[in-house]
């Protein structure tokens, strides 16, 4: 496949043009850098096909001179749209139903919103296909609740892409970088769709947070339960829970597992998972995790692992000290940043806490981000 026309406005590909061994060597170069002097790092995991691979797309809705809606991406380091018809990364269907909803909206002589003067109707498109069982959810973000022709315009968008399973309208009415706003109403379908990963099913809704790469998340999560070394008994915090993915998939091979999670639609979606999967042994709290692991600490719960799959900026210092107050025997780590796992690394290492071993995952292909994943133990505790 040829280099991407967009890529140098877009920024999002740093590799684009570099043979794919080349990206691999420069993120394994960067991970052992960083995360060697903690311990042992084993090779990265790479993928076989490397486009395509985003279940995720966003568009951000422009319109021309001529009145004609586009959608694409912010040019890099700026608030410009660059119109992107197709991305290299994304699934394919997706980007089809992307370029015929800004095709209707012209033909419904819909508006894309201005930011500048504050006036229009259409802001974001967003696009979630579910890998293994290909159910797609459109959400379609617009600045006021008044969807003109909306009945007809479902009907036109389901025809032509008989494959959408569900539409939603998100209305986003505030001048703000978010792009969803509080409120939703389905136009269409369940309002969500279902996935499967590790043998799991998954409701996924607009705000729910999914990894974007669904073949190599099911290597990241096997790689991260395969570190926990399970064996039935054990008792599980899953912090930084989300919708319960890792917990649900490592209750197989466990005794209990608690999720902490602060978002409350997270939650929600978490408890819905665990009915899609009769999950008995799973608990989901809507809490901080540092307080959450204070308090169990406090009352003597004692714990044999715990999760952690923190957001780029990593942990803090006030979560480091809890998981060490709470004394879990092993410490697994999901990262998206070495620069902030190395960071961390160092307060964990302050705390008793020893890496074992790291295994390096390429989650995004053509782009210059990492995933990670590491297994540390409490210092005077050794796997038998």
């Amino acid at each position: 496949m040829g280099k991407c026309k967009y890529s140098d406005r877009c920024g999002g590909c740093a590799y684009m043009g570099m043979k794919y061994s080349e990206q691999l060597a420069l993120k394994q170069q960067l991970v052992n850098k960083l995360i060697r002097p903690f311990g042992p790092v084993k090779p990265i995991i790479g993928m076989e096909k490397t486009y395509n691979y985003r279940n995720k797309v966003h568009g951000v809705v422009a319109q021309d001179k001529n009145g004609t809606v586009y959608s694409g991406i912010y040019e890099e380091k700026s608030h410009r749209v660059v119109k992107v018809n197709y991305c290299l990364l994304d699934d394919e269907k997706a980007d089809e139903i992307m370029n015929t909803i800004v095709k209707l909206a012209t033909s419904f002589k819909y508006k894309a919103y201005d930011e500048d003067k504050k006036r229009g109707f259409l802001r974001h498109i967003l696009i979630r296909t579910a890998h293994n069982t290909g159910e797609v959810l459109v959400t379609l973000v617009v600045a006021e609740p008044l969807f003109p022709s909306k009945n007809n315009f479902v009907k036109a968008l389901t025809k032509a892409h008989p494959e959408i399973t569900s539409i939603v309208m998100n209305v986003n009415s505030r001048s703000t970088s978010m792009i969803l706003g509080d409120r939703e109403e389905v136009i269409y379908g369940k309002g969500y769709i279902t996935d499967v990963l590790c043998g799991k099913r998954f409701k996924i809704s607009s705000k729910s947070f999914y990894q974007i790469n669904s073949l190599q998340t099911e290597i990241l999560y096997k790689k991260a339960i395969e570190y926990a070394d399970l064996t039935g008994k054990e008792r599980i915090l899953d912090a930084y829970s989300g919708i319960g993915t890792i917990g649900i998939i490592a209750s197989d091979n466990a005794g209990e597992v608690n999720g902490v999670e602060l978002n409350k639609d997270a939650v929600n979606d978490a408890k819905e998972n665990l009915r899609l999967n009769n999950c008995k042994k799973v608990r989901y709290f809507l809490a901080d995790a540092g307080e959450f692991m204070q308090q169990e600490a406090m009352h003597k719960v004692p714990y044999d692992v715990v999760f952690m799959d923190p957001p780029r900026a990593g942990s803090d210092v006030k979560f480091i000290n809890s998981v060490a107050k709470l004394a879990p025997k092993k410490v697994v780590y999901i990262s998206c940043s070495p620069e902030t796992l190395a960071r961390d690394l160092k307060l964990f290492k302050k705390k008793g806490y020893v890496m074992k071993e790291c295994t390096p995952v390429d989650m995004f292909p053509w782009a210059g981000h990492v995933e990670t994943v590491i297994l540390m133990t409490r210092c005077g505790f050794e796997e038998k």
